[in-house]
């Protein structure tokens, strides 16, 4: 972990751009607005969840399922940020609704986590709680940027995304 990134997450790149986007980075893109509001709020929470993950299990409560989850909860964790980063990469619908899907998936796997290790003592709730309602936030961001998709010509050849 770096001293000055405590999300351990690479910072937002505006000059992250689609090819396509070449002499257009003047248009407003509600899409990119969004998943930028999204990721900014993630590193908040990955923050967070670094502090009270790494720094705050209980003492004499590292068992070797508690250090396991804890992993486990950090990996999904950073994963919907990856996926929130990269899913601006290409622009393409399909690619957006996996990344999305993944997201989704991954964001209510650590609050659901957060839960049990608040309910079993090893974190304090509080802490806890914090943590959830951030993902509450991120949650509303997320349901935004979602709704900015538009379809495109490409199809998904698992026929998942139509």
């Amino acid at each position: 972990m770096k001293d000055d990134n405590f999300s351990d997450l690479p910072g937002w790149d505006d000059n992250l751009k689609d090819h396509d986007d070449e002499g257009e980075e003047w248009k407003p893109n509600p899409t990119r607005d969004a998943c930028k509001a999204m990721y900014k709020r993630w590193s908040t929470i990955m923050t967070m969840l670094n502090g009270c993950l790494r720094d705050n299990i209980i003492k004499g409560e590292e068992s070797d399922f508690i250090v396991e989850h804890q992993s486990m909860i950090l990996g999904d964790a950073y994963q919907v940020g990856a996926k929130t980063r990269s899913s601006e990469a290409g622009g393409i619908y399909v690619i957006r609704m996996e990344n999305a899907s993944i997201i989704r998936k991954n964001a209510q796997l650590v609050q659901s986590s957060i839960l049990v290790f608040m309910e079993e003592g090893i974190i304090d709730k509080e802490y806890g709680k914090v943590i959830r309602n951030d993902i509450d936030v991120f949650k509303d961001l997320f349901k935004k940027w979602v709704s900015t998709f538009e379809k495109d010509e490409f199809t998904d050849e698992w026929g998942l995304f139509i």
